[in-house]
């Protein structure tokens, strides 16, 4: 009894003409965010990420949302790493410099001294 169902199942699958999809799919209007320099989604940064969903009647805002917190120390280690990097590029800028400055003074040390 388990064979004719099993073959009606295959037979069946056989003759659907329903295609599964194997590439991602590309969410709306991405193509055109990127091309105008703004997120890939909608919901990675912007008023609806960034500003308070509710505040109080008397105008005080609202407590910050878990998301909100998350989002902020992850902009703050960013920083934090940014500022970082951009310390030590202007030191090894400096230390290059320097470095030039000595072979072109040890450059002009070499050079004998001629008098006329």
């Amino acid at each position: 009894m388990a064979a004719p169902v099993r073959t009606l199942c295959c037979s069946a699958f056989r003759l659907s003409t329903r295609k599964f999809g194997t590439t991602c799919g590309a969410q709306a209007g991405e193509k055109w965010r990127k091309e105008h320099g703004l997120a890939q989604s909608g919901t990675e940064f912007g008023p609806l990420t960034d500003l308070p969903d509710w505040s109080f009647a008397d105008g005080r805002p609202a407590p910050p949302m878990k998301g909100h917190l998350r989002r902020r120390q992850e902009k703050e280690v960013l920083a934090r790493r940014i500022v970082m990097l951009s310390t030590e590029m202007d030191r090894g800028i400096e230390a290059w410099q320097e470095k030039c400055k000595e072979a072109q003074s040890t450059e002009v040390q070499k050079i004998p001294f001629t008098q006329t």
